[in-house]
This record gives structure tokens, sequence and C-alpha cells, in this order.
């Protein structure tokens, strides 16, 4: 907040009254007794209790100064005043927990609103109120009504309602007795077993107004129709782990911490106002499913019911949901305006952005998801856009959401030893069409950090760790030169069938792939190809060890009955032809970084891979009669390599030979 400004004033204000507020009732509470000064003091008598927009309304009559002695039924009711129509909040309900017959004492400072049109006074400002029991008979009654369940009525206003447009729905607003909830969560009692069915025929098509006037404990009486704009995983912290079969509604239960770490489906929604929200609704065992729903739900139409308000977030501190959010906006299609006809649409080129979104959940055992699959994609969903990787490194923004289709040549995982596996970085290098013609100034290769957030379906793993691939990377995220997998990006091995191309190639690479060789502009955590003379050999860090061609096993025995043979204890057999691996460190002169200190780890699988290096130095590690001068001066290359560092003082860039996917 800005210092000194009006809402700084405001925020210290409401502080300040809160405090009185809890002081006031702290100190009622203490002397266990009406507060003596009667002065400007309000008795009104409830008649009916409803709520409405979030706000208690009682309908209430006023007393005169009578007796303490009189029970609230024998109190004597002015009849020369008026009804009142009392304002509680939610906190100051909550407090009093008042029913039909209680007298309630609102102290000062109470105002009085009088309406044009209507002959019924609103008291508002009653934080100040306190519930008398005057008589035994009064606190009799509290102990024998205070542990049931009250059902307080509840006013669905909608929008239209409240600014009076023509295209009312007559169903919308209808009071009905099924729609009541429980004020609080008490004890049940017998009296208070029937069950209110949810109004699930009444649909609403605003976010906003359901929570408006439902609130943040669950909306129970409607439900809201939207479009699922996208649908992904994201690290199920804590929650609820739900079921889903086929077609049907999805219901929850919960989560034991037993469970193996899962994660979230969640989908970002839209509705025909145009504001977002996610919903987060159930942990899956495997991602694997991903996918599918991706292919069966996006673009959908679903309505939501008995949801509740998990988190209010803002642009400030939710930036990777709302750089989303601004990739789908504006609206492909006019939008409903608030305020307007249903029929009132105007072009939504110059609506602001959304500056907050609903984050919501479900209720366990509810029913909260029904997605028509049969219906027709949308016009308000907005398919990925997917671009080249040569047009995504040329976009000026920060914090870009991208999607694109590229090859993935080598993997890699950050090596932080104090970080956990499972939590460390993972660089993906791909390339496409467009990045392979030779472009000046354009890498041929590009990095891409998948971070640990990142949810990665076991498909996908699996197919990387298999070979090279075709990834579609949906919804990344770039900026400051980085492509980056952040929450809500999702990896597919398939195009998506709905998706703009935006004249992007999408053409898979059938010819052999090319690297940039090091020169002045390489960059550390990058991959090049390298050529140059070999002018030295680090021996003191060359060592190899053989190891199992069937399971890979690094600790091999001398085989009992042939002490020339290896045995695998793993394998239980003898080992004929083993894998010899093998490690050392060689300097290169570099034409391109002729000043340059170039030393390439060379780390090698004798049976896997034999390169132009491997073949001068192979004989350098294992004969001892051969000589370091006579590989010095011979020219290798090209190589494919890991870039390490590169350092300016002293010029030295360290490198790793590696082998593509």
């Amino acid at each position: 907040l800005c210092r000194g400004g009006l809402a700084e004033r405001l925020c210290r204000l409401q502080n300040r009254e809160r405090s009185a507020i809890s002081f006031w009732r702290h100190q009622c509470i203490s002397d266990d007794k009406i507060p003596s000064d009667k002065s400007g003091v309000l008795i009104v008598k409830i008649l009916e209790i409803f709520e409405e927009c979030t706000i208690q309304v009682a309908i209430c009559q006023q007393l005169e100064q009578s007796p303490v002695t009189l029970s609230p039924e024998d109190a004597v009711i002015n009849a020369e005043e008026p009804i009142l129509k009392v304002l509680f909040t939610r906190e100051t309900a909550a407090h009093l927990r008042s029913r039909p017959q209680d007298v309630i004492y609102i102290y000062p400072p109470w105002q009085k609103l009088l309406l044009q049109n209507s002959d019924v006074p609103v008291i508002m400002h009653t934080y100040f109120s306190q519930k008398v029991l005057i008589s035994e008979y009064s606190e009799a009654r509290e102990k024998t009504y205070g542990l049931t369940k009250m059902l307080i009525r509840k006013n669905i206003i909608s929008l239209a309602q409240t600014f009076r447009l023509d295209d009312l729905d007559d169903k919308l607003h209808q009071e009905s007795s099924d729609n009541q909830v429980p004020c609080a969560p008490q004890t049940h009692n017998k009296g208070d077993s029937k069950r209110h069915p949810l109004a699930l025929s009444v649909v609403n098509d605003s976010l906003l107004e359901m929570v408006e006037s439902q609130g943040a404990v669950g909306w129970r009486e409607v439900q809201v129709r939207v479009v699922i704009q996208r649908v992904y995983c994201l690290p199920a912290r804590e929650g609820c782990r739900s079921h889903t079969q086929g077609n049907k509604p999805l219901c929850a239960t919960p989560v034991t911490n037993s469970d193996p770490p899962h994660v979230r489906l969640c989908l970002l929604v839209q509705d025909a106002y145009g504001m977002f929200s996610e919903v987060q609704l159930q942990s899956l065992s495997s991602t694997d499913d991903i996918e599918q729903y991706c292919r069966r739900w996006e673009g959908k139409s679903c309505c939501l019911a008995g949801m509740k308000i998990l988190q209010r977030t803002t642009r400030g501190r939710a930036l990777g949901l709302f750089s989303l959010i601004d990739s789908l906006w504006p609206p492909v299609v006019p939008v409903k305006v608030p305020g307007q006809s249903q029929d009132s649409e105007r072009m939504t080129t110059n609506l602001p952005p959304p500056s907050f979104c609903y984050i919501l959940t479900v209720q366990s055992g509810e029913i909260h998801v029904e997605v028509d699959e049969e219906e027709q994609i949308s016009n308000l969903y907005q398919p990925p856009a997917v671009h080249g990787l040569k047009e995504i490194l040329r976009i000026n923004g920060c914090n870009e959401r991208c999607s694109f289709w590229a090859q993935v040549l080598y993997r890699r995982l950050q090596t932080k030893h104090s970080v956990p596996i499972d939590q460390r970085e993972v660089l993906l290098f791909v390339t496409d069409s467009t990045l392979q013609n030779v472009v000046p100034g354009i890498p041929k290769v590009v990095a891409v950090s998948v971070i640990a957030s990142c949810v990665l379906s076991m498909e996908i793993t699996e197919a990387l760790s298999a070979g090279s691939r075709h990834v579609f990377f949906k919804d990344a995220l770039w900026g400051n030169g980085r492509i980056i997998c952040v929450e809500r990006t999702v990896l597919l091995l398939q195009k998506p069938l709905l998706c703009s191309a935006a004249g992007a190639d999408l053409s898979e690479l059938t010819g052999p792939v090319r690297l940039d060789e090091l020169d002045s502009t390489t960059q550390a955590n990058s991959i090049c190809a390298l050529r140059g003379t070999v002018v030295g050999v680090n021996e003191s860090t060359a060592f190899s060890w053989p190891t199992c061609n069937r399971c890979g096993n690094g600790k091999l025995e001398l085989c009992p009955q042939d002490r020339e043979s290896l045995y695998c204890n793993q394998c239980s057999e003898v080992v004929t032809t083993p894998v010899l691996k093998m490690q050392l460190e060689v300097f290169l002169s570099c034409p391109s970084r002729s000043q340059s200190t170039i030393k390439v780890k060379v780390w090698h699988e004798i049976s896997v891979v034999v390169s132009a290096l491997f073949v001068l130095l192979t004989m350098l590690l294992f004969l001892q009669t051969y000589e370091v001068q006579s590989v010095l001066g011979k020219e290798v290359g090209l190589l494919n390599c890991y870039v390490h560092s590169v350092t300016s003082h002293p010029d030295c860039v360290v490198l790793e030979e590696i082998v593509l996917l």
C-alpha cells in the first residue's frame, strides 16, 4: 500500500475498528452483564432472519424499555414504531447466533438509513450488539436450542437484477425454502434430519456473481457454466484425491499422508464475462492421464457446483498464473459486460486484463464438475498459439507464454548435490527446422529449463530416456533470453488437435542435426560442436573400469574358476564381453578461440561409441609403451560437447564430450 494513501488509511481504520469490537465483546463477557449505560441503545426483537450477499438481514420490531424480568415473548411491542430491517455482518451474526424471538441490544454508534419507496428503515453499523437473556426462561431456551443446527434462508441476488436488466431469468431469483444452508458447524439433532437438495437446475454464467452470492464456504444452490481453457497438473502439496469414471461427475475423497507423492489435476476456466478461475480438482497417482484430459476437456463447456474458495490471488502473488491468463487475453469473441443487457455485447480489445483470480477447490463428497464431452468446442476457447523457435527467440517481452514443437537432442540433470534429485532442474536441448537453417545470430540449438514444479508425465520421461523425440511444449515461459517450463506448462508427445500455428513450420526434422561450433559467443550450460588439435593430456585424472554388459554393474570380480575372466554378482554369470568405461581430460587448441584454454572431459563406453578423440587416447591409457607425444598435435572433431563453464580470468572453457539422444 502507498504510504499515506487512502488504502493504507482505510486499512488502519479497519484494524482499529476490529480491535474496538473485540475489546468491547471481551469486556461484556468479563462483566457477565449488560452494560449499565442505556443511552442510545436500540432494543429489537427478531421476527425473521435471512441472508443476502453474505449479510444477515433480520426483520425486527423495536421494543420499549421493558423490565428485565420479562421474557422476550412477554416483552411489550411498541405498535407505533415501524418494523426495522437490521443488518449484521457475517462475523457479528456468528457471534450472536440469533434466532427468531431473540432480543438484541444494539449499542451506539448504530445508524438508521431511510430508503426511498420503502417504509422500513434499515439499521446499519451493528457491530456492538449483544443477545440478551433476561430470564431463566430465556437461559433454558438457549441451552435447548443452542446445540441445534440453525437453517438460514439465502436470497440469491443476481447482477442482472441489481442493474435491472430486461432479460431476467425469473427462476434465478426465486426464493425457495429449499435454498437453506447451515448457519454454523454445530451438532445435528433428530429434528433437523431433513436433507435439503441442491438446486442444480439453476445455472449461472458469472463466477464473480457466484462468489458474491454464495460466499467462500461453498456453492450449494446453483451451478456456474464456464469454458475450460487449459488442463494441467500441479504438485499436490495437500488436498483431496478423487476418482474419474468416463463422463460421470467426479467425487473427491481425502488424501492421507501415507500416500506417495501425487499431482493434482487442475482446470483454468473462463466464464461468459471473461473472468478466470483455477479449479483444483483431484490428485492423480499417475500423470499419464494428463494428455487424454487435455484432448477430452480443453475447449469444452462444463458446470461447476459444490465449489469452495481456496484463495483469492492477485497478479503480484501469482505471476505464473497470470502470465498464463495474459496469454489468453483479450478474449477471441466479445464477452458480456456487467451492468449491460445480455444482448449488448462489445468488442473486448480495450478491456483491461483481470487483476485477480479465485482459486477454487472441491468439497469432499460433493458433485462438482460435469464436462459435456459431446459438445462442440466453445467459441470462447483459445487454443495454444504455436510458434517456431526462431520467432520465440526474437520476442522482446518478458514472462511471455509460448508453445512450440521441437526435437529434443540432449537431456541433462543439473548437478546440485545439496538438492534432492527429484527437485533438481533438468535442461532439455532442443531444435526445430527454423533454427537448423543457416541464420546469422540465431543459435541452432536452445536450452529449455524444466524446473521441479513442472509436472512431467511418466510417458514423457520414458520417451526422452529411450532416445530423441519430438515434443510439444505448451505454455512454456519466455523471458530474459531463457525458455523455462514452469508450473502449468504441459509437455506432450503429440501435437494437439486444436492449435493456432500462426504460420509456424511444424514439420519434423529428417536430416542430420547440426550444432553451433565453439566460438567467442558460446556460453556455459550449452552444447556445441568442437574441432581442434590435441596439445596436452591430464594423466593424473585418467581412469577406467569394466562394467557388466547386461546390468551395468561396475563392481566386477575375478571369476573363481577362471582367473582371467570377470564375474558379475548381480547377474551371477561370467562376463565375457565387459563394457569398458573410461574418463580422462585432454587439452585442445581451437582455432575459433585461439587465446583460450580448452579442456575437454572424455567419458566413454568402448563397446558403445568410438570417437576420433577416443581412438587416439585408448592406447595411451592402456598400453604402457605408448608415448603421450605420439597423440599430441593430432586433429580431432567434430565432437559434441556440453559446456560446463566459460571464464575470462583465466581465459578457459571446460567442456564434456556427450552423446546426443
